[in-house]
């Protein structure tokens, strides 16, 4: 028996390392850090009490789900201008029998109807910020978990909370009420719970594999042992498919993150001494996760458009009546038809995409925040909204701290290398996270794309700069000096990564400045 002990011991260690230490900071660090950054988010989350930038969109969509269900076109006495009306207080801003052509799907406009409802009325511009304000503030939270997990350190967790606190583009987007950070959170948990499933199938790999070959699995050491049931997966694909009911681009992070579980399951039984360890991968374990993962996503999509199916209102509802079934589809009710044609109609909308925009952007630049789109701008006159000068601006440009950023560019590199080289499952996992959410934005072709949807994968980019900080630091294994010297250049990092996020504070809050500061704030030539 002790034997056998020792010998899952050793199968665990083998499997999963040695487990983080520190229990105790796992928790506080990246708790703390939320708790910063989520006074920094809430902190005057109001300003402007205008529409900013997609809001005008989004914002108005999720009040209309909460009075029909579904997205209602613009109308009424306000025609196509309703938002001034709308941010005074009068709501009453839609056609109430027309549904909206609305391209992307309905579960991140319930998020941020959650927050309207909570706050008496669309009309709070706390009310239709606060659930997206809400959703970056626990992210924070998360990610610090998820770092200590992948990288083996309370310490580098607590380092990776405290980065994304201090990331301005995460920052902007937690405080506007958009899709893109939605879509970023969820699509989080699902990396975050697939980290889990890994852990979980692993201790019960070892503790199978430990078991004596005559008593379980010698006639099946060409496949070795099951992995047993996988709830945590379970647990991503409801993620996911809540990722791609806010957002199509939700989809990519599907496939990539499907990739990459079943290479762990690879690994995994590779590292037990399984012969056809790829085969026994994609039979034991990437087959059934197809079938756990796919469906479900699909259904979590579907019944996202819950709304849809039981208003009257619906775009495209009534498409079926006027559009009969041939036999083959006769069994097909109308309304999933309907809802089908309309799916299809969104599709050529994005493939239709390519209408040219002053602040499009190629992908190669977002990862230096080449391009940062101005969500909000105006330039008040001597004594207009508190301006004390000539002229002064009151904007918001969510520019991501470029001391992450921009070290993020050598992060990456680093993270490659070590993946290609070294086979560290650990900057795999990172470089699946820029796959999923990065990667794919240079297939679209000539479609017009912007740089804020990087939020997607600003997770992984603090990962990237937390795994290079950790080699800076130097591991346990390191003399005393390397990590004196390590921690005191960690340290002076941070502490210059805060003070450049309070450097363009004032434009990522549309706090009312000098002109000639604004123009300060915004030295990189791009972004002028």
């Amino acid at each position: 028996m002790s034997d056998m002990t020792s010998s899952e011991e050793q199968l665990r260690r083998r499997l999963l390392g040695d487990p983080p230490g520190h229990v105790l900071l796992g928790w506080l660090g990246p708790l703390v850090a939320a708790v910063v950054g989520g006074v920094l988010r809430f902190w005057d989350l109001g300003r402007p009490h205008q529409l900013v930038f997609d809001e005008t969109y989004y914002v108005k969509q999720a009040w209309s789900m909460l009075q029909w269900g579904v997205e209602m076109r613009n109308g009424g006495p306000f025609g196509e201008k309703p938002d001034e009306a709308f941010t005074r207080g009068t709501l009453d801003v839609f056609n109430s029998t027309d549904g909206d052509l609305v391209v992307h799907g309905p579960v991140g406009k319930w998020v941020i109807a959650a927050g309207e409802a909570l706050f008496g009325g669309a009309d709070s511009s706390v009310g239709w910020r606060f659930s997206v304000c809400l959703l970056g503030t626990i992210s924070i939270f998360m990610l610090g978990r998820i770092a200590r997990r992948l990288l083996g350190s309370s310490v580098l967790g607590t380092i990776a909370a405290l980065l994304l606190a201090f990331e301005g583009h995460h920052f902007v987007h937690s405080r506007t009420g958009l899709l893109d950070l939605i879509l970023m959170f969820f699509a989080l948990g699902a990396f975050g719970a697939l980290l889990l499933d890994r852990d979980r199938s692993r201790r019960l790999l070892a503790r199978r594999a430990a078991v004596a070959p005559a008593e379980q699995w010698a006639d099946d050491r060409w496949l070795g042992p099951s992995m047993g049931w996988r709830p945590w997966r379970w647990v991503a694909a409801l993620s996911l498919g809540l990722a791609a009911g806010t957002k199509w681009s939700g989809l990519y992070f599907l496939v990539v993150f499907g990739l990459l579980t079943v290479l762990w399951d690879v690994g995994a039984r590779r590292a037990v001494g399984v012969r056809l360890f790829g085969f026994a991968g994609v039979v034991r374990d990437g087959i059934p996760a197809f079938f756990t993962v796919v469906p479900t996503v699909a259904v979590t999509y579907l019944l996202s458009w819950w709304g849809w199916f039981v208003s009257d209102h619906g775009y495209n509802k009534r498409w079926a009546d006027t559009h009969p079934a041939s036999a083959t589809w006769a069994w097909v009710p109308d309304d999933l038809r309907s809802w089908w044609n309309y799916q299809s109609q969104i599709l050529d909308f994005h493939r239709g995409l390519s209408t040219p925009h002053s602040y499009q952007s190629n992908p190669w630049s977002w990862i230096v925040m080449g391009r940062p789109t101005s969500m909000f701008a105006e330039y008040p006159k001597l004594g207009e909204d508190g301006c004390t000068v000539d002229m002064c601006a009151k904007v918001i440009t969510p520019i991501g701290t470029p001391t992450i950023w921009w070290l993020g560019v050598a992060a990456v590199l680093v993270v490659l290398f070590r993946w290609a080289l070294g086979r560290d499952w650990r900057a795999g996992a990172i470089l699946a996270g820029y796959a999923g959410g990065y990667l794919p934005w240079f297939l679209v072709g000539d479609r017009t794309i912007y740089q804020f949807y990087a939020v997607a994968f600003v997770p992984y980019v603090v990962l990237a700069v937390t795994y290079l900080l950790g080699m800076v630091a130097g591991g346990p294994d390191a003399s005393r000096v390397r990590r004196q010297v390590g921690a005191a250049v960690v340290g002076g990092y941070l502490v210059v990564t805060v003070l450049v996020f309070a450097w363009f504070w004032p434009i990522y809050t549309a706090q009312v400045i000098p002109y000639q500061q604004w123009w300060l704030h915004m030295w990189f030539p791009s972004w002028v």
